[in-house]
C-alpha cells in the first residue's frame, strides 16, 4: 500500500524522520517535529504511547522493529511505501530486509533504522537515511533524529542530534 502527501507546487513538504524510541519519546524530538508535513516512525517503537505521542504533531507512517512485538504491533507493516510529491519513499527497520527491486519501483529515498548509527548516503540514485535512535543512548551514538525536505523531485535530508 503507498500512501501519498502533496504540498502546493512551490512549497517544499518537511519529513520528519525518527526511528529507535524504545518506548522514550523525548521533549527534544517532539520540538524537532513540530511542524512537519508528516512523520516517519522507522520501527523500534516498543509501546502504543510512543505513536500516540506522535500522531497529534503529523500523520504519521510507521513500520515495525524487530522489538515491536505483541498484540498492539500486529497491525504494524514490516515496510511502507509514501510519495511525497514527485520522490517515493521506502522504509524499513532493517537495512538488511530492503529489496533488491528497488531501482525498478522508482524509489528515491529509503528510510531505515535498527543500527542506531544516523547516516545519509546515497548509492546509485537512491538516498538512504537512518534518523538514529531518539530513545535511550546506546554505547556512545549520538541521540537524534533526521528530516526530509521534498521539493517537487528534488529531497535533501538532514541529521539532528538531540541534546540530551
Amino acid at each position: 500500500m503507498m500512501s501519498r502527501l502533496n504540498s502546493r507546487r512551490s512549497q517544499s513538504s518537511r519529513i520528519g524522520l525518527i526511528s529507535d524510541t524504545h518506548n522514550l519519546v523525548r521533549p527534544e524530538a517532539l520540538d524537532w517535529l513540530a511542524g512537519c508535513d508528516a512523520i516517519i516512525h522507522a520501527g523500534d517503537i516498543c509501546n502504543r504511547a510512543v505513536l500516540d505521542a506522535l500522531a497529534p504533531v503529523a500523520p504519521l507512517t510507521v513500520v515495525r522493529g524487530n522489538n515491536d512485538t505483541g498484540e498492539w504491533a500486529e497491525s504494524i507493516p514490516l515496510h511502507a511505501m509514501i510519495e511525497v510529491q514527485q520522490v517515493k519513499i521506502f522504509v524499513v527497520h532493517d537495512i538488511a530486509d530492503v529489496p533488491r527491486d528497488l531501482w525498478d519501483a522508482g524509489v528515491r529515498v529509503v528510510v531505515t533504522g535498527h543500527s542506531h548509527k544516523p547516516l545519509i548516503v546515497e548509492r546509485d540514485g537512491v538516498l538512504f537515511v537512518n534518523p538514529g535512535s531518539a530513545g535511550p543512548r546506546r554505547f556512545k551514538l549520538p541521540v537524534s533524529v533526521g528530516m526530509l525536505v521534498v521539493d517537487g523531485a528534488s529531497v535533501e535530508a538532514v541529521l539532528h542530534t538531540l541534546a540530551v
